[in-house]
């Protein structure tokens, strides 16, 4: 997996991080997916940070 590609999602309440991929090509917005949190317990938004 290319570095470059690589992003990191964030939850601002509980400091949770996953990576994933984007084109970066093709989307141009900052992303924001509903992932699971393991300390709430529960699905939540997690969104785009800066590396």
């Amino acid at each position: 997996m290319s570095q470059d590609q690589l992003i990191q999602l964030k939850h601002k309440e509980t400091g949770e991080t996953y990576w994933t991929r984007k084109n970066r090509k093709k989307v141009e917005r900052k992303i924001e997916l509903k992932k699971y949190s393991a300390k709430l317990r529960k699905h939540v938004t997690f969104k785009e940070a800066k590396k």
